[in-house]
């Protein structure tokens, strides 16, 4: 039996461009995990079984898909014990499904290649990826071409998830963007991240990175107003950040956001935290 936590992500930055033509939308983000995270238990079963979590989809797929490609039955009992928030722009189904591969990977009496264990977990999710990686990534194409980027960390991270607000399909929120002619500039956002990654020398510098193509929203304008020097939804939301430079000022802010949404005071996550 192995556990292992599976942490929640947000993007740093979000900008997309036109559909591909395999249906998906051309994307430059930055990825970077926080400390709030799910746990996974994955053992050995007589068949592949997963609790803890009635709605889960990914993680059984993403398992059924490992054991298509090491020409197996799939034969893992999964125990996912979850805090991270549902459908809320944080990668929390993303990531307990790349947390099972790598779990369950390490018990297969043939372990698939990097590369493989990449390929699968891109055919289930363009998030997934990511989280089977180390510290914070670029992601390119549609979102599955990852590059490492070393990032500062020195600083703390509200999350609110907003209350009495439901999430849209994150298909009605690219077509959304499409209505409204989203892609055009793509190309300029896009080096505008590529500017402010190569200028980045202390947290504060994150600032410069453009706002999120996909979902805007007030939240963040109060979060500043709180001490946050970049604030920003998260992927299609609707969790909105803040990055904040001290932990006492985090904290302040997230107990003054409460009655808007439920809050929480995370941490960027070193990549020697995942080796």
């Amino acid at each position: 039996m192995s556990t292992a936590r599976a942490f929640a992500k947000i993007n740093l930055a979000l900008v997309v461009g036109p559909l591909r033509r395999d249906g998906k939308h051309e994307v430059v983000t930055v990825l970077q995990r926080v400390d709030l995270h799910d746990s996974i238990t994955v053992e050995s079963s007589d068949a592949l079984i997963v609790e803890g979590f009635a709605a889960d989809t990914i993680v059984q797929a993403a398992l059924e898909s490992l054991a298509r490609t090491a020409g197996i039955a799939p034969r893992w009992h999964v125990t996912i014990e979850k805090r991270i928030p549902v459908a809320a722009g944080l990668g929390g189904g993303s990531s307990d499904a790349a947390t099972a591969l790598r779990l369950a990977n390490t018990m297969l009496a043939r372990p698939r290649s990097a590369a493989e264990l990449h390929a699968v977990a891109a055919g289930i999710g363009a998030d997934v990826p990511f989280f089977l990686g180390l510290g914070a990534q670029v992601g390119t194409g549609d979102g599955t071409n990852l590059e490492r980027v070393d990032l500062p960390t020195g600083y703390s991270v509200v999350l609110v998830v907003p209350r009495r607000e439901t999430k849209e399909s994150t298909g009605a929120v690219y077509a959304a963007f499409d209505g409204r002619q989203g892609a055009d500039g793509f190309a300029e956002r896009a080096t505008g991240i590529t500017n402010a990654l190569a200028a980045v020398s202390s947290p504060r510098d994150l600032a410069a990175l453009p706002p999120n193509d996909l979902a805007s929203s007030s939240l963040a304008a109060e979060l500043e107003d709180a001490g946050a020097f970049r604030a920003d939804v998260s992927g299609a939301g609707p969790t909105v950040y803040g990055l904040f430079e001290e932990g006492e000022t985090a904290v302040t802010a997230a107990e003054r956001l409460a009655d808007l949404g439920a809050t929480y005071v995370t941490r960027p996550i070193e990549a020697s935290e995942l080796a």
